[in-house]
């Protein structure tokens, strides 16, 4: 069944707030391989200008990608998640995150569209601070395979 195509231009509440901590960057840089001291070292951190240790560019996908539940989750969506293929996603910042930051998400839906079968669903991701500062957009297209995929 195909997705509900009147869900475009829907948007969700804010996530509950995430509060970065230091040892999640430190965490997440060293999962990912990242190396840079600006990640690991608040001293090194505070030299450049920041408040605290810097996440990596790809953090915001702790907070994005749980976020995202609530969409790929409403059933009157129609979302299959067991036919559901990660197709893309790109960020965008107006600021680096760091810790000490307190995160809310919000979410949209921007597009659906199908295409041989299969529903591409188009979400942007507002990650936010709780005083309501853009930190950085997110968007993710999920790929929901069609029956004969």
């Amino acid at each position: 069944m195909p997705l509900d195509q009147s869900f475009v231009g829907r948007s969700y509440p804010p996530t509950a707030p995430y509060q970065v901590g230091r040892e999640k960057v430190r965490e997440f840089a060293t999962a990912i391989g990242a190396t840079d001291p600006l990640h690991f070292d608040p001293e090194a951190a505070k030299a450049a200008g920041y408040p605290d240790v810097v996440a990596p560019p790809t953090f915001p996908i702790v907070l994005t990608m749980a976020a995202l539940k609530v969409i790929v989750l409403d059933p009157d969506l129609g979302v299959d998640y067991s036919r559901v293929v990660h197709g893309d996603q790109r960020f965008s910042y107006n600021r680096p995150v760091v810790a000490g930051d307190e995160l809310v998400v919000v979410n949209h839906i921007e597009e659906i569209m199908t295409r041989a079968g299969n529903d591409f669903l188009t979400t942007r991701q507002e990650v936010r601070t709780t005083a309501d500062e853009l930190v950085a957009t997110v968007w993710h297209k999920t790929v929901v395979r069609g029956e004969s995929a």
